[in-house]
């Protein structure tokens, strides 16, 4: 039996941006766009009426930004959606205010359809798009310097070995070969690293790992 399509939800305050999307989008047949919204507001709604996969969220829009409509979306929602913020630059402050609201990762709008369509699938499947250059950058710029937090001592050496490649971007799999170990350990000790790092997914750890004094802030 074929899974049902994979159900989506546009927000961007440009109409020709989200026709763009639609279409790359609707080219594949386990993707479909659920709805469209043109702003914030209307994308906290319109998710909550329509509970989508994913959500594409363009990060500046009116009145309510995409921030803020990640936020809404996440503390109200029982089953949320993932979402995956939109922005023109790799080093937008309002990417990283997304991220630590909790989306699963970023997407340049610059992108090509293969990895839009790439990014989409593997935040459906919980993983998070991770651009590490970005993403340390983006922590070091914005997150303020400070003294080790308390679950960096709480790490087991094989855990902080792999929140370490987990900064790298490194998949569960490119992981488990480059520690020897199998596939499911890895698992077990990223959901450990996410459970004591208070992490929704790898790139909120990554962002923690910066923030917390894990990982050099030197650029």
């Amino acid at each position: 039996m074929s899974r049902p399509p994979l159900r989506i939800v546009i927000a961007d305050d440009e109409r020709m941006v989200r026709t763009a999307l639609r279409v790359i989008l609707e080219a594949e047949p386990d993707l479909e766009v659920a709805g469209e919204a043109a702003s914030g507001a209307e994308a906290v709604s319109l998710v909550r009426a329509l509970a989508p996969d994913v959500v594409l969220m363009d990060v500046r829009m009116p009145e309510v930004d995409g921030i803020r409509a990640t936020e809404q979306i996440l503390a109200t929602m029982a089953d949320p959606p993932r979402i995956l913020v939109v922005t023109t630059f790799e080093n937008d402050s309002y990417v990283y205010g997304a991220l630590r609201a909790g989306a699963a990762g970023f997407l340049l709008k610059r992108a090509d359809p293969d990895e839009l369509i790439g990014a989409v699938r593997l935040v459906a499947r919980g993983d998070s798009v991770l651009f590490p250059a970005a993403v340390r950058s983006l922590a070091v710029a914005h997150a303020p310097g400070a003294a080790a937090a308390p679950w960096v001592a709480r790490l087991t050496d094989r855990e902080a070995d792999v929140l370490r490649l987990m900064a790298t971007g490194l998949s569960n799999h490119e992981m488990s070969e480059r520690l020897g170990v199998g596939p499911q350990t890895v698992k077990t000790h990223v959901a450990a690293v996410l459970a004591k790092t208070g992490s929704r997914d790898r790139t909120q750890a990554v962002i923690a790992a910066y923030e917390g004094g894990f990982l050099p802030r030197n650029r």
